[in-house]
């Protein structure tokens, strides 16, 4: 984790495709929801692959296979190879291999990621807690039903070291927010106890399995969660882009503790294209673009006019100066309103 507590946003001189040699971006939420491309998505991320930026894909989704994913971007208008996807399947595989004997059987709870991950380590994927399995591994499918839950809770109960992909509770879908992989893991939980060893953002697991397969050396992390691509890439010393085209909302990003807070803040990937403007500091307030920002009381106020993300900018700037290494407890609603969000 960075030592230094960020009190405000970032400013960039130059595109941010500029000044970062590789983008690390989410998917669910950043690139597409379901079965959508995002808006501006597509046309920002071609625009800045052809300045030279590289686009690796770092997704906490286990169910799918690199290939699949590659596959989906492809049919976007984002020509996109398997080498350039990597997925929490990859890294709890590793994770699983580090710990088990080579051949090693392993209860996979998820879909064809993740068992084609176990298979690229040299593990063998069962699918029955009556199979001896070395370690059970939980990762997202949609299709998981009761009996396999169930598999994974006998396990467990059996002492089988226990490993989950990530524990995302929620993930973006065309119709709202689903449950995750998160959530089935507190399934089992509930029926077996314990906690097992998550590989996927924000621990380091997934941060290692990254830099190995991408080689970046001034990466930019891009993600619309606060708890699992910004805290990731804190934990792994990197710089992030927050767009706002995801779960995480504006309330949500001002009431930010240390580790959940960005370098940069965005309405979505055309911020990639832009500088980013400087917040600074005004007689005890905070000022970005026309807007100037103060914690007041229990209050956070915002005047000014200009382009609503500035406002927000300053905000961000304000209410995590006031809140220090905690969570700003101030009333955000009515400047958040001035601004229209």
């Amino acid at each position: 984790m960075n030592e230094q507590v960020r009190s405000r946003p970032d400013g960039c001189r130059r595109p941010l495709s500029e000044a970062y040699d590789t983008a690390l971006l989410d998917l669910d939420g950043v690139v597409y929801a379901g079965g959508q491309a995002i808006a501006h998505a597509v046309e920002s991320l071609t625009a800045v692959r052809d300045g030279g930026m590289h686009l690796a894909y770092v997704t906490n989704n286990a169910a799918r296979t690199p290939q699949a994913v590659a596959d989906q971007l492809t049919g976007f208008g984002l020509p996109t190879g398997a080498a350039d996807v990597i997925t929490s399947a990859q890294a709890v595989a590793r994770l699983i291999a580090e710990q088990v004997p080579a051949g090693a059987r392993v209860l996979a709870v998820g879909g064809e990621g993740l068992v084609v991950a176990l298979r690229e380590r040299g593990l063998e994927p069962v699918f029955s807690a009556d199979d001896e399995p070395a370690a059970v591994v939980q990762g997202f499918d949609p299709t998981l039903d009761w009996e396999r839950l169930a598999e994974a809770a006998y396990a467990v109960q059996r002492g089988v070291p226990w490993f989950a992909s990530n524990t995302d509770l929620t993930i973006p879908k065309e119709r709202g927010i689903a449950p995750g992989n998160g959530a089935l893991v507190e399934v089992v939980r509930t029926a077996a106890g314990g906690t097992p060893q998550v590989a996927g953002k924000p621990l380091p697991p997934m941060h290692r399995e990254t830099v190995l397969r991408t080689g970046a050396r001034r990466p930019l992390v891009i993600g619309d969660r606060l708890d699992t691509d910004i805290e990731g890439a804190c934990n792994g010393g990197v710089d992030s882009l927050l767009v706002l085209t995801g779960v995480t909302s504006p309330a949500a990003l001002l009431a930010a503790p240390p580790q959940h807070r960005p370098a940069y803040v965005d309405a979505d990937l055309r911020g990639l294209l832009a500088p980013q403007p400087e917040v600074t500091a005004d007689d005890g307030g905070f000022r970005c673009g026309g807007w100037r920002a103060e914690a007041a009381g229990d209050a956070l106020v915002v005047d000014g006019e200009g382009a609503p993300l500035d406002g927000l900018r300053a905000l961000c700037a304000a209410a995590w100066t006031a809140a220090g290494t905690g969570s700003c407890g101030a009333d955000a609603g009515k400047a958040l309103a001035r601004l229209g969000m």
